[in-house]
């Protein structure tokens, strides 16, 4: 029974150690971001220095996360150009990646993502580089994303 109990709080303990996905607005404008999965999470609003984090999670209805982010006061529900920043936690591992649609709304300024351990997603001028974008680090890890690097 000991053996059992030391075990289950060992995992549970390491079932905690997730990282977060982190979204940091080093620009003048601001920005607003929606944490989507299977549903909308709320709007968040980021100033210049602004910083939003969450703890990386698994959504049961769509697997993955995209932290959507407008320069545009509810862009999100009026067709603004959306820079996308999405991860999906895959037990010891995050998969991460940053796309577009509607536009590039961070066209000449530059973008990174990083995670300790895992490849850099860098976008120096706000706009697709080209190949592919799919990176990959721990879970325990930050994943961070960095508008105006």
């Amino acid at each position: 029974m000991r053996f059992t109990l030391v075990t289950i709080a060992a995992l549970a303990s390491s079932a905690a150690a997730v990282g977060h996905a982190v979204v940091k607005n080093n620009c003048q404008d601001t920005v607003y971001l929606w944490s989507v999965g299977g549903a909308v999470g709320p709007k968040v609003t980021l100033g210049q220095g602004g910083q939003y984090s969450e703890q990386l999670h698994r959504d049961p209805a769509s697997g993955g996360i995209a932290i959507k982010m407008t320069k545009v006061n509810d862009g999100l529900y009026t067709g603004a150009p959306e820079q996308i920043f999405a991860y999906s936690l895959d037990n010891d591992k995050t998969w991460y990646d940053m796309s577009t649609v509607f536009g590039e709304p961070f066209k000449g300024q530059h973008l990174k993502v990083i995670c300790g351990g895992g490849g850099t997603i860098d976008w120096p001028n706000g706009v697709h580089p080209g190949g592919s974008q799919v990176k990959v680090c721990s879970s325990k890890n930050d994943v961070i994303f960095t508008a105006c690097a």
